[in-house]
């Protein structure tokens, strides 16, 4: 029988995922828009970025899930997590050109250290301002889902959690239509308001959030740091290793075009009014993916995963092929639908696998295999890809890249391998 779950969680559920959402899209999406915009960065620049981040991201998960576990409460890193996360990423409306450049190079009218400066200071920035983030989301909020949660309702809750980047990606292109992101003062504004929406979810979850019930645990900190990293840990949990490494090659997959996408859609395509034609397809991605996660209930693993990876890969091929705004928006709208609905699927997989009592301990290798080394493989194959991209000038003489098609093709391959994996799991079943 379906364990019911109370509307108090489906609103902590959807304020914190969907909020939490918006400032990573921010961070993961947007930031490289801002640093390349604003700062003139290049491919290894976001490619650098990128990997800084999801390194930080690990490293926290690890640590703080494990405190989590051994406190046996996830409500307080949850609230105090999103208000300093939400603080930090106001800082970023603080890094302006003009003002760095007034303050260490007074003395020239233009010099590209202070750009430099710019790219670093915004690079450090996202690396404190991940570890707030994932203290409060990777760690302790992603655990809690998995202590609230039964086999009878998590592909429910997951495919909620995995639509929520989309509306997350909805939300801000909505929010930022109204803003000229070529105007440092529009970024500026921007990050006070998404920073000031975080602090008040953080707020609002100590009134919302119930901790489940939970023991705390009672082996060392430090033996629960390194308890998913163990070889007896992995043999006595064979199959959701297997799941883990197969999250890894599929968010490679992803993080090879995501961190230029945008840049792709608006410089590479000439796409000025891409927030138009993408919302369309964001929402029903969105609608798909909600409804993916009952599908995982009622079919299964094999059956969801397989089809979610044949509309990614489709949707691959077609942003290869085609440039035609009507195509690019099937294609979009198949690569979102397969990426979001296989996040929902191998999100609550791996949840199922998770043993009872260790949710907190193994967010430290669910970040690996989604993060870390995606974060860095990934953005490196894309950046290995770009390394001949056409280049042009901008305004005041500087150079950019523009990314190419060539970065969903790329993406396809291990797309693709994941899909041949699970159908030979699936015969073998």
């Amino acid at each position: 029988m379906k364990t019911k779950l109370s509307p108090r969680f489906w609103l902590a559920l959807s304020l914190f995922s969907l909020f939490g959402q918006v400032a990573w899209v921010v961070e993961n999406m947007y930031l490289n828009v801002f640093i390349y915009k604003m700062f003139r960065a290049s491919a290894a620049d976001i490619s650098m970025m990128v990997a800084a981040s999801a390194i930080t991201a690990t490293l926290t998960t690890v640590l703080i899930g494990a405190l989590s576990d051994r406190m046996g409460k996830r409500k307080v890193f949850m609230c105090a997590g999103y208000i300093l996360w939400g603080i930090s990423v106001m800082g970023f409306g603080l890094i302006r050109e003009n003002e760095i450049h007034n303050l260490f190079f007074p003395m020239v009218s233009f010099n590209g250290a202070a750009l430099s400066l710019c790219i670093t200071l915004t690079i450090t920035l996202d690396c404190v301002m991940t570890f707030f983030g994932s203290s409060a989301n990777d760690a302790a909020f992603n655990a809690w889902l998995t202590d609230s949660t039964d086999e009878t309702n998590r592909g429910a809750a997951e495919g909620i959690n995995a639509m929520m980047p989309l509306v997350a990606i909805l939300v801000v292109f909505g929010g930022f239509m109204a803003f000229n992101l070529d105007s440092a003062d529009s970024w500026s504004t921007i990050f006070y308001i998404i920073g000031g929406v975080t602090i008040l979810v953080g707020i609002l979850g100590f009134f919302l959030i119930q901790d489940a019930p939970a023991q705390p645990s009672q082996t060392g900190y430090w033996q629960n740091v390194i308890y998913g990293f163990r070889p007896s840990t992995v043999k006595e949990n064979a199959k959701l290793y297997i799941q883990l490494l197969l999250f890894i090659v599929f968010n490679i997959s992803i993080q090879i075009f995501m961190p230029y996408l945008i840049i792709y859609y608006e410089v590479s395509l000439g796409m000025k009014d891409y927030v138009l034609i993408m919302a369309p397809a964001i929402i029903l991605a969105s609608v798909a993916t909600a409804l993916w996660g009952r599908v995982y209930d009622k079919k299964g693993f094999d059956f969801s995963a397989v089809i979610a990876l044949i509309s990614l890969i489709a949707g691959y091929a077609v942003l290869f092929l085609f440039k035609e705004t009507a195509l690019v928006f099937v294609g979009s709208l198949l690569m979102m639908c397969g990426y979001l609905c296989g996040m929902a699927v191998f999100g609550a997989k791996i949840r199922d696998l998770t043993p009872t009592g260790k949710a907190g301990m193994l967010q430290g290798v669910r970040i690996f295999s989604q993060v870390l080394v995606p974060g860095v493989v990934g953005p490196y194959i894309g950046k290995a890809v770009l390394a001949n991209a056409q280049t042009i000038v901008n305004n005041d003489g500087t150079t950019s890249f523009v990314p190419n098609a060539n970065i969903f093709l790329a993406a396809l391959i291990p797309a693709a391998i994941v899909l041949v994996v699970c159908l030979v799991i699936r015969k073998k079943k």
